[in-house]
C-alpha cells in the first residue's frame, strides 16, 4: 500500500516541499516493475485527486487518469473498514489516513509506504508501516 502522500510525489516530483520524490519515484519504478504488489483502499484515488486539485488543479487533471489507468486493486471489505474505525480511534487519526493501514493489516506480509512522518511516528508501534526513506533502501 501507499498512501496520498507518496502518490502525490509521483505528480509532484519537482514541487517545492515535496521532499523524497526520489524515494517515491523508486517505490513507483518497483510497482512498474512488478518487484512490488499494491492494494490500495477505495477511497485512494479520490483523496489523491482532491489533494492533487489543492496544489495543481491542471495538472491534477492530467495525472489522475493516469493514476486510474494503472488499476491498482482496491481492498473494500468490511474488516478492512472495522479496522481502520479502530485505528481512527486508537490513533486519534483520520479514517482517510487508518484505511491504508487497515488493508496492509489485513494482508499477509503487506506493508503501508507513507511520507506521512506524523502518521508513522503514531501507528508504527502497530506494525506493518514505514516511512518512505526507510521502504526505499532496497527498491
Amino acid at each position: 500500500m501507499v498512501d496520498a502522500s507518496v502518490v502525490v510525489k509521483w505528480i509532484f516530483p519537482g514541487r517545492t516541499g515535496e521532499g523524497d520524490s526520489d524515494a517515491a519515484l523508486a517505490v513507483l519504478r518497483a510497482i512498474r516493475e512488478g518487484a512490488v504488489a499494491v492494494v490500495q483502499p477505495p477511497h485512494w484515488l479520490a483523496e489523491v485527486a482532491a489533494v492533487a486539485t489543492r496544489l495543481e488543479p491542471i495538472v491534477a487533471g492530467e495525472a489522475v487518469p493516469l493514476l486510474y489507468a494503472m488499476e491498482f486493486p482496491v481492498a473494500g471489505e468490511s474488516e478492512v473498514y472495522r479496522l481502520a474505525c479502530e485505528l481512527g480511534a486508537t490513533l486519534g487519526q483520520h479514517v482517510f489516513d487508518t484505511l491504508y493501514h487497515a488493508v496492509a493489516l489485513t494482508r499477509t506480509a503487506a506493508t503501508l509506504i507513507t511520507a506521512d512522518e506524523r502518521y508513522f511516528r503514531k501507528a508504527r508501534h502497530v506494525g506493518a508501516v514505514e516511512l518512505l526513506t526507510g521502504a526505499t533502501k532496497g527498491a
